[in-house]
């Protein structure tokens, strides 16, 4: 069967020539086919009907084909359909199988094709968010969060570690706050973190997702399972965004080094998705969202709780809180109470709710088992080393003999490693205090604890020397208890020795 053109070359062939041989060399056909395009066209017909359909080998075999068809619903493929029929003694070529599979497959779709409305969007009434894979970073899988406004087409991309509640839970109120408002409806998949299970083909919500709905004010809805033709702008928002942000061949996109670089790359992604103009609106999505934003009621300035993590109790003796195998340290005043631990990225944020809101009380990088990630500003004070004790009177005497000053604790703290009758002593330094002053038995006191002086009459002897000295100076031994070595023994040569040293 010839074609409308080659119809037309060969009606013209025959006008000039008026010969069915001569149009047939010049159009390059036999003159039979000149023949029946002429009368053709005598008939009011420029190109010639359908040709007749001669038998075919696979004939006998269509309706076997028809059923394989059938029980695949459309699926299966030519050649396992080929396959099949040559088990049963067809004698026909793959290529005229391939074509009857094809003519099944195009009548058993046309009953079956699935009829949709154009929906016209309302400001402010729908959004949807769906999930595809990330990059690997650092070696951990992550994935993306896509979500999109109906109205304005305005998307959002959000790296995430996971999938949980508290993780999805945090990228809604995210990709809330940053469209300005919360919608009437936000579509999604039937994860579990919002349906939990299908009764009577009913979706049975999860208590979390409910709550956090009723919170931000927004009804979640959910699509049919398996029918992602529901939701096809945030499946497109995934699907671009990993065209563009995870490293393939077709981007020649480097790797990420951190966490913090997925994010700006996510960023960064966003501005240019929604500075330029649709493709349906032909406007930029992002000076839509400008309009849409009126429309949406207010997000709480209360973030859901569940958004700040896992709930963790710190330690009544040690404020240390448990994460991921982890241990972290918080405020010393925090022992006992109960904080909200969540990872972003490379770090552990710890959070307390108060009344007046959350507060961000330590942020680290994750650490690893074992090996406790802490703040020294989180601690009081503590002695020089594990073994060093400080000084807590508790009787009348012990009280006394502290307040004389710093001298008297540091002579307690030296006098503690192996002295005798340490009691009877500092009654003694009380009472030399009454007489002598507290300073002055005070300064005895750190004196003789520099020394190493503790024995009985020590002190004493120490505020004896100390007013006999003038304040100020130096106490120098005298010749005769000096330890070094005399001159005497010099006076002895050239008196007699000489002779024997020659």
């Amino acid at each position: 069967m010839k074609s409308a053109e080659e119809s037309m070359e060969i009606l013209e062939a025959y006008g000039l020539t008026g010969s069915l041989r001569d149009a047939g060399e010049l159009a390059g056909c036999f003159y039979h086919t000149v023949r029946r395009c002429v009368a053709a066209r005598a008939a009011g017909e420029l190109v010639p009907g359908s040709p007749v359909l001669r038998p075919s080998a696979v004939d006998p075999y269509q309706e076997k084909i028809e059923e394989l068809v059938d029980r695949s619903r459309g699926k299966i493929c030519a050649d396992v359909v080929h396959d099949k029929l040559v088990a049963t003694g067809y004698p026909g070529a793959q290529r005229t199988t391939r074509r009857a599979v094809a003519r099944a497959k195009a009548a058993y779709g046309a009953g079956r094709r699935r009829g949709f409305h154009p929906g016209v969007p309302e400001p402010g009434m729908w959004a949807q968010y769906d999930f595809g894979q990330g990059p690997a970073v650092g070696g951990t899988a992550t994935g993306l969060f896509g979500f999109w406004l109906a109205w304005s087409r305005f998307r959002m991309v959000l790296p995430l570690l996971d999938k949980a509640a508290p993780t999805v839970f945090a990228a809604v109120d995210v990709a809330l706050r940053r469209a300005g408002g919360v919608p009437t409806y936000l579509l999604t998949d039937n994860e579990k973190t919002v349906t939990v299970e299908h009764v009577a083909g009913v979706p049975v919500r999860n208590p979390a997702a409910v709550v956090f709905g009723r919170h931000c004010g927004l009804t979640l809805a959910t699509c049919l399972p398996a029918d992602p033709q529901i939701k096809g702008g945030s499946k497109a928002t995934v699907r671009i965004a990993k065209a563009g942000l995870v490293s393939t061949e077709a981007n020649l996109r480097a790797g990420y080094g951190s966490f913090a670089e997925l994010e700006a790359a996510c960023g960064l992604f966003c501005e240019q998705v929604n500075a330029r103009p649709h493709r349906a609106t032909r406007r930029p999505p992002a000076a839509m969202l400008a309009e849409e934003a009126t429309r949406p009621h207010p997000l709480p300035v209360r973030p859901f709780s569940v958004l700040l993590g896992q709930v963790r109790r710190v330690g009544s003796m040690t404020a240390l809180v448990s994460f991921e195998s982890g241990q972290y340290s918080v405020s010393h005043q925090l022992a006992g109470q109960v904080v909200r631990g969540r990872r972003h990225g490379e770090q552990v944020v710890i959070t307390q709710v108060s009344d007046g809101g959350p507060i961000e009380v330590a942020r680290y990088q994750a650490t690893t088992p074992g090996s406790p990630a802490l703040d020294e500003a989180h601690f009081p004070a503590t002695p020089a080393g594990p073994a060093s004790q400080t000084s807590r009177p508790r009787s009348a005497d012990e009280v006394a003999f502290c307040q004389l000053g710093d001298g008297a604790t540091l002579w307690l703290t030296e006098a503690a490693a192996g002295t005798s009758r340490v009691r009877a002593k500092m009654t003694e330094a009380v009472a030399l205090a009454r007489s002598h002053g507290q300073a002055e038995v005070d300064r005895a006191l750190g004196a003789a604890a520099t020394a190493g002086r503790f024995a009985d009459g020590d002190l004493a002897a120490t505020l004896t020397h100390q007013a006999t000295t003038a304040p100020g100076g130096t106490s120098r031994a005298g010749e005769g208890h000096t330890l070094a070595q005399g001159t005497g023994d010099w006076t002895a040569l050239g008196a007699g020795g000489g002779q024997e040293g020659r």
